[in-house]
């Protein structure tokens, strides 16, 4: 008997082997399924009040002095919402990775990281469905591998915990826009990039509502803004 059905709204940044990017970070936002139509409702109305339109996207890249507020905006509603939950995790230096050593190749390593961002998340009491942002084109075959890779590990072989695990444009999922913001945000930070004062406006405030920096690993229970930092060790 399952208690919960919960939605997960992934996205991923700098995560190929080669994209002369040396931090690679995944993230997913999580809420309750039956909680996701008054957030959806919830994030159309911010859009309005800051004269948005009502389909405007969520984006960290968007972030601008002309819609600073709107974000801030966001993310005050991110934390002051009971059912909103991000989970990052953030592999600080692919160049040090020996996936040879391993008998591993950076896609293998890919889904192993990814399994490591949602375990935290996953509980085999309830029922989950997982949306992915679609990158590329090879994103239905990833996803495909991602699941085999999820239910396997947690030994749920008739996929009665991960339920399924879809693509979705982000454009057309406004949760997902907020794992891209919050994403986008600990990226950013982590990297030591300064050059916008708007977006710097955004991390303050993040670390300001968490009461975490952003660069370091939080207490594993974490439940509202949890932070993984992984290291190389002997088993990756």
């Amino acid at each position: 008997m399952f208690m919960n059905q919960i939605n997960i709204y992934c996205d991923e940044s700098c995560h190929l082997e080669n994209d002369q990017q040396s931090s690679m970070f995944l993230g997913g936002v999580w809420c309750p399924l039956e909680k996701t139509k008054e957030i959806f409702k919830r994030i159309k109305e911010y859009k309005i009040k800051h004269g948005l339109k009502s389909n405007f996207e969520i984006k960290w890249t968007k972030v601008s002095p002309k819609k600073v507020d709107f974000y801030l905006d966001i993310v005050d509603y991110f934390f002051d919402d009971d059912d909103l939950h991000f989970r990052c995790l953030v592999v600080p230096d692919k160049k040090k990775l020996k996936h040879e050593k391993f008998n591993q190749d950076h896609d293998d390593f890919y889904y192993k990281m990814y399994f490591g961002m949602l375990k935290t998340i996953l509980d085999p009491k309830d029922r989950y469905k997982i949306f992915v942002d679609i990158k590329d084109t090879c994103g239905s075959q990833k996803i495909k591998k991602l699941h085999e890779v999820l239910c396997n590990s947690l030994y749920d072989f008739d996929r009665n915990i991960v339920e399924d695990i879809r693509l979705v444009r982000s454009h057309e999922v406004s949760v997902i826009q907020i794992t891209d913001l919050l994403l986008g945000a600990v990226a950013y930070n982590f990297r030591g990039l300064n050059t916008s004062s708007s977006k710097l406006k955004i991390i303050n405030r993040i670390k300001e509502r968490s009461g975490y920096n952003l660069n370091k690993t939080t207490l594993l229970k974490e439940n509202k803004l949890n932070l993984f930092v992984w290291q190389a060790n002997e088993e990756n």
